[in-house]
């Protein structure tokens, strides 16, 4: 338990240059510890929302909610089930999910300093976990969808060293791969722009075309098939337009239905080395994804983002209709440590595995490589290693790995 004793929030920039809430939580104790909250690009309709208005999320910080805070003394469950009481919405949109989830997670490393603990340690013990390993990191490497400029409907393509041994090595295969694909962009004339989470967003004719050039870029760096795999997220919603999935095959442009889709997925599947899909179909599509499970649940990872957006219910929604056999988990998504906590308990009761991310618009907070350690996740996604904000949170991961040893 600790006692609040101040709460001051302050406007930063997010890695697009966007205005972001930093937060700082003083405990009576005298430790102080601050975190900052990132903000999506492509956001689901079922995810918390966060005010925009970062001038009112501060006040609201500052004012109401440290008003029910100061001097009463909390654990982290205490602590946000009274957020979200304060807020009283079902989405948190009244004080903001922003406002919100920044006190929590602030409180969070306040409360792991004071009892002298990682944050790891700390966010364990709030699930009932002692055992640390690190998770597998999804690198997108090439944007497309929202993320990008680039054309492609798919908005992410991953590489995953999951069969390099080290989490510092998984890093040094990426950043070799990332220096092999821009040399084949720019020897190929591909403009060699990077998209909002550090990858790049060349204009390509068509989806193959990406996942040609990432195959290419892990062989020229020395590494095969068994080491390096791939995944995509198709982020599914956002050319998912009037019933038709608008969508290029081999650069043709189509309007496919759900049937139509699943099998350039079973190709995919079929002819390369994919592990993951995610937000395979738009975020209301049930039948979409119970499809893709039945047809490639036994293959790959069927992840639910927008889908499910960190929340319980949809979790369970998921089980019951069979839709996914991974989640992906976001705070700011569902907005307090512990609601991200329970859907991280509920997947892995479920038999799900669980994917820690990042979001577009990042900050240097580190928070989510503590998160996928101390939860037991067992990947993580944070965008190319390259922008700094991506970076910190892997240079965190390889910081918990030399403390492991």
């Amino acid at each position: 338990m600790a006692r609040i004793k101040e709460l001051h929030a302050r406007e930063i920039s997010d890695s697009r240059g966007n205005p972001t809430i930093e937060v700082s939580c003083l405990l009576e104790s005298g430790t102080e510890a601050s975190a900052s909250v990132p903000s999506g690009t492509s956001t689901g309709s079922h995810e918390a929302l966060e005010l925009k208005d970062i001038s009112r999320a501060r006040q609201n910080v500052e004012g109401e909610i440290l008003t029910r805070l100061r001097g009463r003394e909390f654990d982290q469950d205490d602590l946000d089930r009274t957020l979200a009481q304060l807020d009283g919405t079902e989405n948190k949109s009244r004080l903001g999910a922003n406002a919100i989830l920044g006190v929590s997670l602030a409180f969070a490393r306040a409360s792991a300093l004071d009892m002298k603990l990682e944050l790891y340690e700390y966010l364990g013990g709030l699930v009932g976990n002692d055992v640390w390993r690190l998770p597998v990191p999804f690198f997108n490497l090439i944007e497309g969808g929202r993320h990008a400029e680039s054309g492609l409907e798919i908005q992410e393509f991953h590489i995953v060293p999951e069969g390099v041994e080290t989490f510092a090595g998984k890093v040094e295969a990426a950043k070799k791969i990332v220096s092999r694909l821009k040399d084949i962009l720019e020897e190929g004339g591909y403009r060699a722009n990077l998209g909002e989470e550090g990858g790049f967003s060349p204009e390509l004719r068509s989806n193959e075309e990406a996942i040609n050039l990432l195959e290419e870029a892990i062989k020229t760096a020395r590494y095969d098939f068994n080491e390096i795999k791939l995944g995509l997220d198709a982020a599914a919603t956002s050319f998912y337009k009037n019933g038709f999935y608008e969508f290029k095959i081999k650069g043709e442009k189509k309007k496919l239905h759900r049937e139509e889709l699943l099998k350039w997925y079973e190709d995919l599947v079929k002819d390369h080395q994919l592990i993951s899909i995610e937000d395979g179909f738009a975020e209301d599509d049930w039948g979409g994804f119970s499809h893709l499970m039945f047809e490639l649940g036994e293959k790959v990872m069927v992840v639910g983002d927008d889908l499910l957006a960190t929340n319980v219910k949809r979790i369970e929604e998921a089980a019951m209709r069979k839709a996914v056999n991974a989640v992906l988990i976001k705070p700011n998504q569902i907005g307090t440590v512990t609601e991200t906590l329970n859907a991280i308990r509920e997947a892995k009761k479920l038999g799900f595995k669980a994917f820690v991310s990042h979001r577009a618009g990042e900050t240097f907070d580190t928070f989510i490589a503590d998160l996928a350690v101390g939860a037991g996740c067992e990947y993580i996604k944070a965008g190319a290693p390259v922008q700094p904000e991506r970076i910190a949170k892997y240079e965190r991961l390889i910081e918990i790995e030399k403390k492991l040893k």
